[in-house]
């Protein structure tokens, strides 16, 4: 399995090579540096740093809780604004795309993501869990998974964790497939839906 991962994860930052000096040109040019950002997120029981090309504004975080009315989650910790006021337009661009989440392929390179997995969530978010679910803290998160291509964010809270444990309590080969497949699909067919 890992073998696979580090392969793929080649492919993808193969793929994405051309683009990327555009990528970054276009984000400094509109907002300055830095092109990319580090996210807290949890991954096997730790807290790491997630690779993404920068979609927001500089001071993002901070306005967070300014924002916290406009949050369409009402259901559970997780946050999201569907024309979030925090996005660039290059960043808009990119997470229609879904280039933003690229440079992701190096934390699978570097161990602390599986290429398939439950979703990485921040670590407030995951302290909320319900205590069945807490498992899903000690767990390899992924940079796709099984509640991303059944809907991801638009999935009630609840909804979300269960098929990541469910993913977590039946894993394998072929499941990995069936998502990884299901993940292509998507980015060309629909790159909004993953």
């Amino acid at each position: 399995m890992r073998a696979f991962d580090i392969l793929i994860s080649i492919c993808g930052l193969l793929f994405i090579l051309p683009f990327t000096p555009f990528v970054i040109l276009a984000i400094i040019f509109e907002d300055g540096w830095p092109f990319l950002v580090q996210l807290d997120r949890v991954s096997d029981g730790l807290t790491i740093k997630v690779y993404k090309f920068r979609t927001m504004k500089k001071n993002a975080h901070e306005m967070k809780s300014e924002l916290a009315h406009l949050n369409e989650r009402s259901d559970g910790p997780f946050f999201k604004i569907k024309n979030d006021p925090r996005l660039t337009k290059v960043g808009k661009f990119l997470r229609k795309f879904r280039l933003d989440e690229f440079p992701q392929f190096i934390n699978v390179l570097k161990g602390e993501l599986a290429l398939v997995g439950p979703r990485p969530h921040e670590p407030e978010e995951m302290l909320e869990y319900p205590v069945e679910f807490k498992k899903l803290y000690l767990a390899k998160a992924g940079l796709t998974g099984l509640s991303q291509v059944s809907g991801a964010s638009s999935l009630p809270f609840r909804r979300e964790i269960e098929l990541d444990l469910y993913y977590l309590e039946n894993r394998s080969f072929w499941l990995d497939l069936k998502v990884i497949s299901k993940t292509i699909w998507i980015f060309w067919s629909d790159p909004t839906g993953v």
